[in-house]
């Protein structure tokens, strides 16, 4: 009899989903994790009084009450609402776009004249094929200079022209003064940072960090009747399709010696010109009253073997490598595959959450059944 009900390879939010809910039903866990702490990317740690995201803002937000209500067992969360600001050129732009954004770029005031004025300004183009195209195509050239096009490619490291049009698709376009990024119902910052929603979930759950799984895969497996596979499917099968491909981050961190650096939690930086993406003020988040600041300067870059591999790069050629990976984990037995690098796919905190769930609830009917 092994000694362990399921391996967990990875403590990020998948994992830790996966692991609380059957230690509930009295099956015994082991996570291995290759950092050095819990909580994969969702980390956070406190100084001075803050809590940082040390692997970028995290905004948890859902739609779904169930959701909701199953984070909020581990934690409160402090009302937050996400209205980033952009610099374009020294100037500083409401965001998400909105009438505020149109007042400031065209004079706009009214919504009936933000609706002529988008209309007006839309290049037309039947069936856009990219992301230039889709956006052109609903706000035109001034807001695509101005709040898109060099973000975008200092992001992806690509010509909008040749992106998907599904990365535009989540940004809010209003022509009221509504400037909350998200359209969910529940948004919040955890009160004492994210950390310790994974201290409380795992309370019961034996972890070991700092263990690369890939060193000796066969003994981990050795030690669970089944296992569930959190990190890169390519390198799960030796990259035998070829690797997947990826955008990283690089996050340069001060503390700075004033109570307020930048007046918001996160002001993106859209000139083509400066090297950083975004602005990231932790002390925002939540309201802090620290005599200092933290904040972060977001770099995007090429992902290599030592980076964390942070945006899956959902083009035609990577989906069909990806796709490859995902019939060929169809024939493997006793291993679940999971989360965001397991499936290849940009995922927010709330849909992990609800994809762990799902899962756990076919591994919980299959149990029975085995009975």
């Amino acid at each position: 009899m092994k000694k362990f009900d399921y391996l967990i390879v990875g403590s990020g939010l998948f994992g830790s989903v996966f692991a609380y809910e059957m230690t509930k039903i009295g099956k015994k866990c082991l996570i291995i994790e290759k950092r050095d702490h819990i909580a994969g990317n969702c980390y956070t740690e406190n100084k001075d009084g803050i809590n940082i995201h040390t692997y970028g803002p995290h905004i948890f937000h859902t739609n779904d009450k169930g959701i909701w209500n199953w984070i909020n067992q581990f934690t409160e969360f402090h009302p937050y609402k996400h209205s980033p600001k952009v610099n374009y050129n020294d100037k500083i732009y409401s965001f998400p776009i909105n009438l505020m954004t149109l007042q400031q770029l065209w004079g706009i005031k009214t919504p009936e004249e933000a609706k002529k004025k988008l209309e007006e300004v839309k290049v037309r183009i039947e069936n856009p094929k990219n992301l230039e195209e889709w956006i052109l195509s609903e706000v035109g050239e001034d807001i695509y200079n101005t709040f898109i096009k060099g973000y975008t490619t200092k992001q992806w490291n690509r010509d909008p022209k040749d992106l998907p049009t599904f990365i535009i698709k989540r940004l809010p376009i209003r022509t009221n003064f509504d400037d909350n990024y998200f359209f969910d119902k529940y948004q919040g910052i955890p009160v004492d940072g994210y950390t310790k929603i994974f201290e409380r979930m795992l309370e019961g759950v034996e972890v070991k960090l700092g263990i690369d799984y890939f060193t000796d895969k066969e003994y981990w497996n050795s030690l669970a009747d089944k296992v569930v596979f959190t990190g890169k499917i390519d390198e799960f099968f030796d990259y035998q399709f070829g690797e997947l491909e990826y955008r990283t981050l690089h996050f340069d961190n001060k503390r700075l010696e004033t109570e307020d650096f930048q007046g918001c939690s996160i002001v993106n930086y859209t000139d083509v010109n400066v090297p950083y993406t975004r602005v990231t003020e932790h002390k925002h988040f939540e309201n802090s009253n620290s005599e200092v600041t933290w904040v972060t300067f977001e770099y995007p870059k090429d992902y290599t073997s030592n980076d964390v591999p942070y945006y899956p790069i959902n083009d035609e050629k990577n989906n069909t490598v990806y796709n490859k990976y995902k019939e060929l984990s169809k024939d493997v037995d006793n291993i679940i595959f999971g989360g965001r690098l397991a499936e290849y796919k940009y995922y927010d905190m709330h849909q992990i959450i609800g994809s762990a769930l799902t899962k756990v609830k076919k591994e919980i009917e299959s149990i029975r059944i085995s009975e």
